[in-house]
């Protein structure tokens, strides 16, 4: 049950003119600010927050805005991608929220919330390919590495950038927000991997993140409220390897995982004892066995 303060804030949400308070703050963290100013800050924050920054990369001279620390990249060997056998990993650093099944009207529960996967992926042709299938979702902080890569080779038959609208993803906006995955902008990437079949790699925007930055082939960003921007790959698919960069978030935000249903003689098994707890990309969070 809510509490009257939750209950106020929540109305609060729902007023506040998220997009244009996202954009204003975007544009701030893109901005180049000089390092007397910028170093200290990030300083402060990195120790605020427990950043690691010696498993980064920092550009000559500095970071020179708050995004490109927000999107650094890592070392080479500073994360170590699985390389089993019927194995996918965890696509980002984060906190594995939630996983589990689909049922045959690709509808699932995360956290008590009922969604289906006709609305987080904005089409009911795309969706079926996850009837009986599985799902998991990972959620970035602000503290967390801020770049999402591929949880299994795949072959990219589409992305797709949905507007949507701008909620926060913490604990608040899933309780607060019915359907809060569907509802914001998102980037969907379909694709096909040879273990596990029709993939699709969700990265979920929030309220105060910037921006949604693909590193892949993609549709330029539509506007808010815009129509859905698409872009199909018939020939010549985009290929990615397991654990390759697919894009980015500006601040922290979620990944949302579907994975198409197990065949017949094969289960898929979450890595149920991680669920809550803190993961690192390239870690294995599912194992395709045999029954």
């Amino acid at each position: 049950m809510q509490s009257p303060t939750e209950r106020t804030a929540a109305r609060l949400l729902h007023l506040l003119p998220r997009e244009r308070i996202t954009r204003a703050l975007g544009k701030l963290t893109e901005a180049h600010v000089p390092r007397s100013i910028l170093d200290p800050v990030l300083g402060a924050y990195s120790k605020a927050y427990n950043v690691n920054l010696d498993e980064a990369i920092v550009p000559d001279g500095g970071f020179r805005s708050f995004n490109e620390f927000f999107t650094r990249r890592l070392r080479d060997g500073a994360r170590s991608v699985d390389a089993g056998e019927g194995v996918m990993v965890s696509p980002a650093d984060g906190r594995l929220d939630d996983a589990g099944a689909i049922d045959d009207g690709t509808r699932f529960f995360i956290k008590g919330r009922e969604y289906s996967a006709e609305s987080l992926l904005a089409s009911a042709t795309d969706a079926q390919a996850f009837s009986n299938g599985q799902f998991a979702i990972v959620y970035l902080s602000p503290r967390d590495y801020h770049r999402v890569h591929a949880p299994e080779s795949l072959e990219i038959e589409c992305v797709r950038h949905v507007p949507g609208v701008l909620y926060p993803v913490n604990d608040f906006g899933v309780r607060n927000v019915p359907g809060l995955f569907a509802k914001n902008e998102r980037v969907v990437v379909l694709g096909r991997s040879p273990s596990f079949g029709r993939v699709a790699v969700v990265f979920v925007g929030a309220m105060i993140v910037g921006r949604i930055n693909l590193y892949i082939p993609a549709p330029e960003r539509p506007a808010i409220g815009g129509p859905i921007a698409e872009r199909e790959f018939d020939r010549a698919r985009p290929k990615v390897a397991r654990g390759d960069e697919l894009g980015s978030f500006s601040l922290g935000s979620t990944v949302v995982l579907l994975i198409e249903r197990a065949p017949d003689g094969s289960r898929d098994d979450w890595s149920t004892e991680r669920l809550g707890t803190a993961v690192r990309m390239g870690e294995a969070i599912l194992r395709r066995r045999s029954t």
